[in-house]
Formats: structure tokens, sequence, C-alpha cells
């Protein structure tokens, strides 16, 4: 039988390879990649603990969650196009030569 635990260990899990991911990534697609992972990895933990104590409150934070990932993917992707259009690559290296 799965448990409260195990969904707390997958969650912990997902987030610490995310956390990986964001720290190492140089490329700002893999980057949003890792915070998809990361932001998923909340959900699974509110959804079990809410699941857990019968409250729905969790799912709720959850669906909040999935709304503002879809958000930040939505304006993400639109400035890595522009970037790439203008720069030809999407390395974090070369966003240190922005001017404002």
């Amino acid at each position: 039988m799965i448990t409260l635990t195990h969904y707390l260990v997958l969650a912990a899990l997902l987030f610490c390879i995310a956390l990986v991911g964001i720290m190492r990534r140089k490329n700002l697609l893999m980057l949003f990649f890792a915070t998809e992972i990361a932001l998923n990895a909340v959900n699974i933990a509110f959804a079990a603990i809410s699941k857990y104590y019968g409250d729905l409150t969790g799912q709720l934070f959850a669906f909040f969650i999935i709304a503002v990932a879809a958000s930040e993917v939505a304006v993400g992707l639109g400035l890595l196009i522009i970037w790439y259009k203008r720069r030809g690559n999407i390395d974090l290296d070369s966003l240190q030569s922005m001017k404002g």
C-alpha cells in the first residue's frame, strides 16, 4: 500500500533533482524544465497531504501553482524565442552581455 510517506519521498527526490538541474544548467530551456519539475514536486506534496487530511486546500494550492507555472512558461518561452532570434543561442553565459 502506498502511504503519505511514499508520496513525500517522491516529491523530495523530484525537488532535489530539480534543484541540481537549476544550479547546473547553462541552457535556458533546461532551466525552465528544471523549474517545472520543482513546481510539480511541490504539487505532488500538496495533493498527497491534502488527500491524507481529507481537506481540499492542498489541491486548490496545486491548481494555483499549475496556473502560475503555465504563465511562467508562456512568458519565459516568449522571451527565450526573442533572445534566440537576436543572439542565435540560449546559453546563460550570453546573458552577461545584456545592456539596458
